[in-house]
């Protein structure tokens, strides 16, 4: 197939594999900060509600990180084969953090002694979290690529910047897991979801305009990026997000339940869709754009077919699943 071709392809594929990614944020995102907000409670009684609200859901919400990281593969090769050679630790840290989830999960329920897998549970996400934050640092900070090869050390990744972006990954995470639980319980536990939104709320914001201010001064290929034509366009993201974040705060002074979960949603939707642009063309910056990286046409061409058929599949499966337990737990079940 032409050039042209082959580039609007790559291009489908790195818009195909944003909102592969944006779905798993969004929805493994408050999966995990449920089980990192875990770790601050004792309470036998909250600890069983806050994992029966992802007891039904869980595992679901994993499936689209697994179909990201197949349809990275066939896609865009040569970001699989260097991405996960240069990020081996934090990749397996983040896999190991969601092992140690799902056992805790199916061990927890029939354990006289449940502690341990609460800790299993809570650690497990926060250390999935916190990896999965110093890999997204490690990818915007650029990574050392030579002839297709990553040339970098096994510890080359972390640093003061990766280490901001993952505190704002484990703050915005839950962010998003205390705003589902407003809308999943009652009561106290609901109540402290309320005052634990608000303040990681506040943190993600901040972290955000850190690393926001930062990364333009720290890297020249985004600094293009943000002042060049795309200027107005680049700015719309954030101004939604802060509209986005007012309307977070408003609602929980209003004591909405769904709400601030909706509007905690479009504050990740918006972010994620700036950095999507912000790095664009780039798969793995400064070095290796989305036309470099990806696959033959023919290959391209495809695996379209495939995903055409799977998503629409994974969506409403995953839609089915939420409609059908639906309601806040109680004590008793579902109400």
């Amino acid at each position: 197939m032409a050039g042209g071709v082959h580039a609007f392809l790559a291009e489908i594929w790195f818009g195909l594999l944003s909102l592969i990614l944006m779905l798993y944020v969004v929805l493994d995102g408050f999966d995990l900060g449920v089980g990192m907000i875990t770790l601050g409670s004792r309470n036998e009684h909250e600890l069983g509600i806050m994992m029966a609200t992802l007891g039904s859901i869980w595992d679901g919400n994993e499936t689209w990180l697994v179909l990201f990281g197949g349809a990275l593969f066939g896609a865009f090769p040569l970001v699989y084969g260097t991405v996960l050679h240069g990020l081996y630790v934090p990749i397996m840290a983040m896999i190991f953090g969601l092992m140690f989830r799902a056992v805790a999960f199916e061990f927890r329920e029939n354990a006289r002694r449940k502690r341990l897998w609460d800790l299993a549970f809570g650690f497990g996400s926060l250390l999935a979290a916190l990896a999965q934050g110093l890999a997204l640092g490690a990818i915007i900070s650029g990574m050392a690529i030579e002839n297709g090869r990553f040339t970098g050390g096994i510890l080359s990744w972390f640093g003061p910047f990766t280490l901001l972006v993952a505190i704002g990954v484990v703050s915005g995470y839950s962010l998003l897991g205390a705003s589902y639980l407003i809308v999943k319980t009652v009561g106290p536990l609901q109540a402290m979801s309320r005052r634990i939104a608000l303040w990681t709320g506040w943190l993600t914001v901040a972290v955000g305009m850190g690393v926001s201010l930062w990364t333009p001064l720290r890297f020249p290929y985004i600094r293009a990026k943000w002042l060049g034509p795309d200027l107005f366009w680049l700015m719309i993201l954030p101004i939604v997000a802060g509209i986005a974040f007012l309307m977070f705060l408003r609602s929980l002074r209003r004591y909405d339940e769904v709400a601030p979960f909706v509007w905690s949603i479009v504050i990740f939707a918006a972010s994620l869709i700036g950095l999507a642009a912000s790095l664009f063309p780039y798969m793995v910056p400064p070095n290796v754009t989305l036309y470099e990286a990806a696959a033959p046409s023919y290959t391209l061409v495809f695996m379209l077919t495939g995903i055409g058929l799977l998503l629409p599949i994974m969506l409403v499966y995953n839609g089915y699943q939420y409609l059908v337990f639906r309601g806040k737990i109680t004590e008793a079940g579902y109400g």
